[in-house]
C-alpha cells in the first residue's frame, strides 16, 4: 500500500533543503518537479482534474516505492487545502518545518524583492504590513507581502490539528535540524523508511536567500518579539520545542 506524506512549510524555512534530504532516500519518491511546487490542493483548476491525474502527473517514477512525499509551502496556510488533504489522504503524515520567525521573515522578503514582488523597503514592510492586504488569489498561492504574519505558526497548525491526529502531525526546526543525522533519522522512521540511510546533502545550505547586508533597528526587533512571544508560546507548548536557538529574537 502507497503511504503518503507532504511537507506544508513554512516558507524560507528550509523546505527545499528538506526536500533534498528526503528526495535522496531510496524508499522516498518525492514529487516532481522540484520548483514550481505542486500546489495540487491548492490551485482549484488542478484539483478538479481529480487524484488519478495527481498520482501519475507528479509522481511518474514511483516505480514500487511505498512512500510519496510533496512540498507545498503554501499548504500551511490554506484551510482549503488543509481539508483536501484530510480529505483524500486522511492517514498522512504532516511534515512542518519552522525557522525563528524574525530571520524567515527577512528571507522572505528578500525572495519577495528578487522576484520583482517588493519595492518598499523592509522596515516599512514589517511596520505597515497590517495595511497592504493586496487582493490576491489565494486558490493559486498565498500572500507574498505576510512577513510576519506567516511566522505566527500555531495560528496555521492549528487547522492541520484539527484534522490530523497528532501522531501524524512532525514539527522540526530548521536550526536544529541542518545538519543534524540524528535528526534527518528520526524523520525517515517517522515517515515509515529506514532510519539508517544518511544523505549526502546533509550539509549543503540549499536555495538560500540573495539578501543585502541589513540589520533591523532595536525598535523593530523588540516589536517583533513581542509580536512573535505569544504564538511561540503555544508553539512549545504544542511541540515541547526548545526554541533557545531564537533567542533573542522571538523569545
Amino acid at each position: 500500500m502507497t503511504e503518503h506524506f507532504f511537507i506544508i512549510g513554512a516558507q524560507r524555512s528550509g523546505t527545499t533543503y528538506l526536500y533534498h534530504l528526503l528526495d535522496e532516500h531510496p524508499e522516498i519518491c518525492m514529487a516532481r518537479p522540484l520548483r514550481p511546487e505542486p500546489k495540487f490542493f491548492l490551485k482549484n483548476e488542478l484539483y478538479a482534474r481529480g487524484l488519478e491525474y495527481y498520482e501519475t502527473c507528479y509522481f511518474p517514477d514511483s516505480g514500487q516505492t511505498q512512500l510519496r512525499g510533496e512540498k507545498s509551502a503554501s499548504y500551511m496556510e490554506s484551510a482549503l487545502a488543509a481539508e483536501r488533504l484530510a480529505t483524500h489522504y486522511p492517514e498522512a503524515k504532516i511534515v512542518i518545518l519552522l525557522r525563528d520567525p524574525i530571520e524567515r521573515a527577512i528571507s522572505n522578503y528578500w525572495f519577495s524583492r528578487n522576484h520583482g514582488l517588493e519595492t518598499w523597503p523592509i522596515e516599512k514592510a514589517f511596520w505597515e504590513e497590517p495595511s497592504r492586504e493586496t487582493p490576491y488569489d489565494l486558490s493559486v498561492s498565498v500572500n507574498p507581502f505576510h512577513y510576519l504574519r506567516r511566522g505566527r505558526y500555531m495560528d496555521f497548525i492549528d487547522v492541520y490539528d484539527r484534522l490530523f491526529p497528532p501522531e501524524q502531525v512532525c514539527g522540526l526546526i530548521y536550526e536544529q535540524l541542518l545538519g543534524n543525522l540524528s535528526q534527518v533519522q528520526t524523520l525517515y522512521r517517522f515517515l515509515g523508511a529506514a532510519a539508517t540511510f544518511a544523505p549526502q546533502q546533509l550539509h549543503q545550505a540549499i536555495n538560500a536567500s540573495q539578501q543585502e547586508d541589513y540589520q533591523l533597528s532595536p525598535e523593530l526587533r523588540r516589536f517583533l518579539a513581542d509580536y512573535f512571544a505569544e504564538a511561540n508560546g503555544r508553539l512549545t507548548a504544542r511541540f515541547g520545542f526548545d526554541l533557545a536557538s531564537w533567542w533573542p529574537s522571538c523569545l
